[in-house]
């Protein structure tokens, strides 16, 4: 529920989770020696690639590329995610404080060194403007700046579990390197605020939304309660937790608690 401060709880409604979330909108995208944001401008340190792949053996190589409005008119490997940038600052999934950034996302690819395309029942290689559906629920919009991570997995690593897995993990410590500047940006510095309840209103109907999430073993994966939002590092699988029906309160599925993998 979002609601504004003036906005008093009806009488035996019980309040159970507020979550703030400040947005910080980017015009501009640039690869650097270090990660800043500053004036609307994100750069992103492209020698971190280095860092990652040193941790990560089972990826061949690791392309990162800007994307600007409009210029989707070109290649791209299987999509395995589109990423939102954002931080915790206060609090945990659905409730404190949340930091993120409008005007530029994360896109996460990959194929292995066979030309393999990491995907599942069918991959999404090709032009990326005939791939990629723009301004809906989940997908950038044209005007914003997309991030293209693309992995390059060692041969074979894209058929189980541990290849595409090791793609998220390389690109979450890509995207939490932005996270810990993002974090420390000046509270009053936002360009939107927006703030959201989970409230208990004891007697009226209860209302329950069913999702289906994959998780078939293979390849087939959604991580639950990262500790970022939209993030990899801290999250829980699926598969490993039995595929069992979890209960997610809408604060934390607005705060990115469900990932998708693979």
């Amino acid at each position: 529920m979002k609601r504004n401060d003036d906005m008093m709880l009806e009488k035996d409604e019980i309040e159970k989770r507020r979550l703030v979330i400040k947005s910080f909108h980017i015009n501009e995208v640039q690869l650097s020696s270090e990660t800043s944001i500053e004036d609307g401008v994100l750069r992103i340190n492209k020698d971190l690639i280095d860092e990652i792949l040193k941790t990560e053996p089972l990826i061949e190589r690791i392309d990162l590329n800007i994307v600007e409005p409009r210029a989707h008119n070109r290649w791209t490997n299987s999509i395995m995610d589109i990423i939102p940038i954002s931080v915790k600052v206060l609090g945990v999934l659905g409730e404190g404080i949340t930091h993120t950034i409008t005007g530029a996302c994360f896109m996460l690819t990959g194929v292995d060194a066979e030309g393999i395309q990491v995907a599942e029942f069918g991959s999404s290689e090709g032009i990326l403007k005939d791939q990629l559906s723009l301004n809906k629920v989940g997908t950038p919009a044209d005007t914003d700046i997309i991030i293209s991570f693309d992995v390059v997995l060692k041969a074979g690593e894209g058929h189980h579990r541990q290849g595409p897995t090791a793609a998220h993990r390389a690109c979450d410590k890509m995207v939490q390197d932005i996270r810990e500047v993002l974090k420390r940006l000046k509270l009053n510095s936002f360009t939107e605020r927006h703030e959201y309840y989970d409230i208990v209103k004891p007697g009226k109907k209860k209302v329950v939304i069913i999702k289906q999430v994959a998780g078939q073993g293979a390849m087939y994966d959604t991580q639950l309660f990262s500790k970022e939002p939209s993030g990899f590092a801290g999250g829980r699988s699926i598969i490993d937790m039995g595929n069992v029906p979890i209960i997610v309160s809408p604060n934390e599925y607005r705060d990115g608690a469900i990932r998708a993998m693979h």
